[in-house]
């Protein structure tokens, strides 16, 4: 049980509180708003009761990483524009917010991350920032340019799924090339 607390912990806190370490945003989100640790707790508890059950809505599970993951890119961006960061650098920190508390939930659990394979998930968050950018840039309203960018990331990773589209593999682990076999 305490494992499965830290990994929803790790898996929802982990992207955010990387972020506002590299911004400076000290405390961190997490623990200025504590209510946030009650509600990671109460649905890893929940998960723990109902894990069984979770198989039933592994769809619904996923559209709503999908959607999670367009919402905490903008999250991500709009922290670093009240920063004074650069497009660039919202982007990737847009792409820090949605992605990474999966990465050190995948490192603990001895997996390779899903942002390190040929998964598109960072590339869609990525996308979806430069997309954000480019209606501001047209002078397209903040809440309608946010919302149009999670709708952009959101359709972005349904439709990888959905067709099995992936991102070119240059480098196989092991030192084989794939570009050199026949």
């Amino acid at each position: 049980m305490f494992g499965v607390l830290i990994l929803a912990f790790v898996t929802a806190i982990g992207g955010g509180t990387i972020r506002d370490l590299l911004i400076g945003n000290l405390p961190v989100a997490w623990l200025q708003h504590p209510t946030a640790g009650w509600v990671i707790g109460a649905g890893a508890i929940g998960a723990l009761f109902f894990g069984r059950h979770l198989k039933r809505i592994q769809f619904l599970l996923f559209v709503f990483d999908a959607l999670g993951l367009g919402l905490f890119t903008l999250i991500g961006i709009q922290k670093g524009l009240q920063h004074g960061m650069t497009p660039s650098v919202c982007i990737a920190l847009g792409t820090i917010t949605g992605c990474f508390g999966g990465v050190i939930r995948d490192v603990l659990l001895n997996k390779v991350p899903l942002i390190f394979q040929k998964e598109i998930y960072a590339s869609a968050s990525i996308a979806g920032g430069g997309y954000y950018f480019l209606l501001s840039s047209f002078q397209v309203n903040e809440p309608l340019a946010a919302v149009a960018s999670i709708a952009f990331i959101f359709t972005i990773r349904m439709l990888a799924v959905r067709y099995n589209w992936h991102l070119p593999v240059w480098f196989v682990p092991g030192g084989k090339n794939p570009r050199n076999q026949r």
